[in-house]
């Protein structure tokens, strides 16, 4: 009933403020750091109606409707940073950024160097560390760019992040890394899919300019959400159980092999207080539930490409990708709006 209520109040807040005409979008790449520049997306409002075209769209994935380079709107709006997956990249989470600049949020993501569909260097991997300050660094940007600071509500800014993503908004949170825990884990539940990941991320060993504390939280970053995170058993309890940034913790109930959401969403969950954070698991949604929609015939032509990847576009029986994102921004608006 409380989700039920906080979704009718969120509407009814919507209804009454969606501004925007239109979703500008623009691509930049941030080379404060020389050593890891980061390729940046960014949607926002703007008033503009014409000139829209598809970004995100392929072969196999549905593409959004936006408008290039287009003119912001004249006001101030809160913030939304998003962290894609494991090898994944921006477009993953596209129709999510869409939706929400559509009710009037600037919404930025990159794509992480080492851990993108485009970037699979392992040096950059093993920087778990920079994962959360790369969207630091995104907000940095927004905060004092010429384009931008004029236009961003600095006390309204949320982090969401999916699987790898949701690890890496977690962080920015308060959770911390620990290896002792994860190790410890990782003989309890040997899982291919996180423990095996732990040389790649620079989790196995301490790693060459590794920061000497694993703070690596940002106060300006006022909530959170975690959409079906993995490598959750990283995080050291005592660090969960301090965190106090409003966090939601959304999973998938369909376990697809690699992530069982009891092990990485519920731990996360079980251990940060409940004042704190709200949990919710979608019982017809997979870990790729998460991501864009699947055009028709999409799950063939990724398994030619790949085999194996055509569960990408699996869901659960008797949904539609559709109706469980649909689920999906109602609760994260709902809880944005709070």
């Amino acid at each position: 009933m409380k989700w039920a209520n906080l979704l009718f109040t969120s509407l009814l807040f919507l209804s009454s403020n969606a501004i925007a005409s239109g979703v500008g979008f623009t691509q930049i790449t941030l080379t404060d750091d020389p050593k890891r520049p980061l390729n940046t997306a960014i949607w926002y409002p703007t008033q503009e109606v014409s000139n829209t075209t598809l970004i995100g769209d392929n072969p196999a994935f549905v593409g959004t409707k936006i408008i290039k380079d287009a003119q912001i709107q004249s006001s101030t709006f809160p913030v939304v940073l998003l962290s894609h997956g494991y090898r994944g990249n921006w477009r993953n989470q596209n129709w999510l950024a869409t939706e929400i600049a559509k009710r009037g949020y600037i919404v930025a993501a990159a794509d992480h160097p080492g851990t993108t569909t485009f970037d699979h260097s392992l040096k950059q991997a093993a920087k778990w560390w920079e994962r959360p300050r790369d969207m630091s660094r995104i907000l940095d940007h927004l905060l004092t760019s010429a384009r931008w600071k004029q236009h961003v509500n600095a006390d309204n800014v949320t982090a969401i992040g999916h699987s790898l993503g949701g690890w890496t908004v977690m962080q920015l949170a308060g959770a911390k890394v620990d290896r002792q825990t994860f190790k410890s884990r990782c003989l309890i539940y040997p899982n291919p899919r996180t423990c095996g990941l732990a040389e790649e991320l620079g989790l196995a060993k301490v790693q060459a300019h590794e920061p000497s504390s694993k703070d690596l939280s940002d106060p300006r970053i006022k909530r959170v959400v975690t959409l079906d995170l993995g490598l959750a058993g990283s995080f050291s309890i005592n660090s969960l159980n301090d965190i106090t940034v409003p966090t939601l913790i959304l999973a998938a109930g369909i376990d697809i092999g690699d992530l069982p959401q009891a092990l990485e969403s519920g731990y996360i969950a079980e251990h940060i207080p409940l004042y704190s954070r709200r949990y919710k698991v979608y019982e017809n949604a997979t870990h790729f539930s998460f991501i864009q929609d699947c055009k028709q015939g999409a799950e063939v032509i990724l398994e030619d490409e790949v085999p194996g990847d055509g569960i990408i576009c699996k869901d659960g029986v008797g949904t539609s990708r559709e109706e469980l994102h649909q689920l999906i921004l109602n609760d994260i608006v709902s809880f944005l709006n709070r």
